[in-house]
């Protein structure tokens, strides 16, 4: 499901991110994009990241790599 329209991120987005080692709805922000544009998807994007990062964390984190992969951040999202 689309959660950010403004910088088309998805929940698979936002999953992918959390099992990368993304461990704040900020650095999500500055990762993804999502919730800076318009804000409207602000407490979705929340909610799925709170998600994922719980399942994450309950999974006992051996999916959950603590290197960052380079991902896309705001600066990125207009190239």
């Amino acid at each position: 499901m689309i959660v950010c329209i403004c910088h088309r991120v998805s929940d698979r987005d936002i999953a992918h991110a959390v099992r990368q080692g993304c461990s704040s709805f900020e650095e999500l922000q500055f990762e993804l994009g999502v919730a800076t544009a318009c804000g409207s998807c602000q407490d979705c994007a929340r909610e799925t990241f709170t998600q994922h990062a719980g399942a994450c964390l309950a999974g006992g984190g051996g999916a959950c790599a603590t290197v960052h992969a380079p991902r896309r951040g705001p600066a990125h999202a207009a190239a």
